[in-house]
């Protein structure tokens, strides 16, 4: 099943979920094939935010960086 469009909290969890459900039945999610469950929701979490357009890290102020 595809995922789902769109950035909020739901969607993105939805998207996991469904890859994490897609990889117990193929052992695979995209391309890869993780070995374990937990390195599975790993990746299922970077693809979903990736597809969402957001980061991992909440509070990602690139103003605090100085040159």
């Amino acid at each position: 099943m595809p995922l789902k469009k769109g950035s909020s909290k739901k969607t993105v969890s939805h998207n996991i979920k469904e890859m994490v459900d897609s990889w117990e039945h193929s052992g695979k999610i995209g391309n890869s094939h993780p070995e374990s469950k937990k390195k599975a929701v790993k990746q299922a979490v970077a693809i979903s935010l990736k597809k969402a357009g957001k980061s991992k890290y909440q509070n990602d102020n690139k103003s605090s960086k100085k040159a």
